[in-house]
């Protein structure tokens, strides 16, 4: 493996490449950006531990992104579940996320509803929006399976053609919530004409891969005392070469202000606006993600 200035904890993406196995990774563990994000909203310990899923998904994702200014967003929504939306995103280190959710049916299902009732009958839409081209790709496939990244694996598989494997892991204690991820991929080239093999799940190379990464523990993900370096190290240390890439380092990333407030307000007919204001000619607006109001003169 190659060496690094410094190891890598929490807070910050890890990327790593197996070229004799035609297999890249991401790693990362959220941790005081996970509770800046979390705390928001005083969400119930099921959606805290699905929206901190989905941010350790959406930035294991968005450190897949090749420039700056490219925006990976994530949604799931549902219907007849606690949940009738979860959105999150990423873009240039920067993680935001919040959950739309019915409190009186999350207080009736307990303590640790399972991913059909927090959903219901339900979809996972993954968007990537490419800056420098101005371009937006999405994939949109059924939230099904015990857990969102058993959906996100699917879309790569369905969407990407790309196998992928994922694994998750989240942690809460003395009040704080740790949430960390894996993400492997395989991606040899084939060539024109013949069998594309990235489409092969049953390629050997990527079958080593991924049994090694299925041997990750969850108490492995979140020690807030192990390195990402040294995690994948103990995964992949018989390889002959394992190439370390450092990546983002992660922030709370809500973008509202009161400047972009005022653009989107003013492209709402003028009667539209004065039944938005109040008697004093002021529109609130709540942001969901940050959950601020701020007060905008008409």
């Amino acid at each position: 493996m190659s060496d690094t200035q410094s190891e890598t904890f929490s807070d910050e993406l890890l990327g790593f490449s197996i070229p004799s196995r035609d297999s890249r990774g991401r790693a990362v563990r959220l941790g005081p950006v996970l509770e800046d994000v979390l705390s928001a909203h005083d969400y119930a310990p099921a959606l805290k531990h699905a929206l901190a899923e989905a941010l350790v998904l959406v930035t294991l994702m968005g450190g897949l992104l090749k420039d700056e200014g490219d925006q990976l967003t994530m949604q799931a929504q549902g219907e007849g579940g606690i949940v009738s939306l979860l959105v999150c995103d990423y873009r240039d280190g920067q993680i935001r996320g919040y959950v739309e959710h019915d409190e009186e049916q999350m207080a009736a299902e307990g303590v640790n509803p399972s991913l059909e009732a927090l959903f219901g009958k339900a979809h996972l839409a993954i968007t990537f929006d490419i800056a420098k081209i101005g371009k937006r790709y999405q994939g949109i496939v059924p939230l099904e399976g015990n857990s969102l990244s058993a959906a996100v694996e699917s879309y790569f598989a369905q969407s990407e053609q790309i196998p992928t494997l994922i694994r998750t892991a989240i942690t809460s204690g003395s009040g704080r919530t740790t949430a960390a991820g894996l993400l492997v991929q395989h991606l040899p080239e084939g060539e024109e004409g013949r069998e594309r093999l990235h489409v092969r799940m049953d390629d050997p190379e990527w079958e080593h891969v991924s049994v090694m990464a299925e041997s990750l523990r969850h108490e492995e993900l979140v020690e807030a005392g192990l390195s990402l370096e040294e995690m994948i190290w103990r995964l992949y240390h018989e390889e002959e070469k394992v190439l370390i890439s450092p990546g983002a380092s992660l922030s709370k990333g809500c973008r509202c202000t009161v400047e972009h407030f005022e653009d989107v307000l003013s492209r709402f007919p003028k009667e539209d606006r004065r039944d938005m204001a109040d008697e004093d000619g002021i529109i609130l607006v709540d942001c969901a993600f940050c959950s601020k109001v701020f007060p905008i003169l008409d």
